[in-house]
């Protein structure tokens, strides 16, 4: 018995073609892809809270003091009375050049004065920090004496 050849032109009948060569392999396998997630806002919230915390701490609430002072070249009025200028040094006081304890300076000013509201001059020298010329602005303000101008 002899097999006929199959014929050429029937489609039916042609040998399966050869599936194509896999791609080559990624260098790594990190298996099936996954459907993505929906991020979690916890440590979202966790940082907005944290940042809300630092800032009501880091506040400071309550009513802010201030020194009210004049400035130096704004006086268009005339002087009156003996010199009042206070030198303040790095932990010195001198009234008119003479060293004067921070706590007497009111006591020492009082006979300088010709009204209660007369300007005292305040001068800060080189190596003056703020809170001495502060100590010194409380001070005159504790004793009653509103008018202080401070040169720069």
């Amino acid at each position: 018995m002899r097999r006929e050849a199959p014929a050429a032109a029937d489609p039916a009948r042609r040998a399966p073609a050869a599936a194509p060569p896999p791609p080559a392999s990624p260098a790594f396998d990190f298996g099936p892809a996954r459907p993505p997630r929906r991020p979690s806002l916890t440590p979202l919230v966790d940082v907005v809270f944290l940042l809300l915390v630092f800032f009501m701490l880091a506040a400071r609430f309550g009513p802010e003091r201030a020194l009210p002072i004049a400035s130096g070249g704004t006086g268009a009025a005339e002087w009156q009375g003996p010199p009042r200028l206070v030198t303040v040094g790095q932990g010195s006081v001198a009234l008119n050049g003479l060293p004067v304890r921070l706590g007497d300076l009111a006591e020492a000013l009082a006979p300088l004065m010709p009204a209660p509201d007369a300007p005292i001059v305040l001068r800060p020298t080189a190596d003056a920090d703020v809170q001495a010329m502060v100590d010194v602005l409380a001070a005159l303000a504790a004793a009653g004496h509103a008018n202080l101008v401070v040169l720069e």
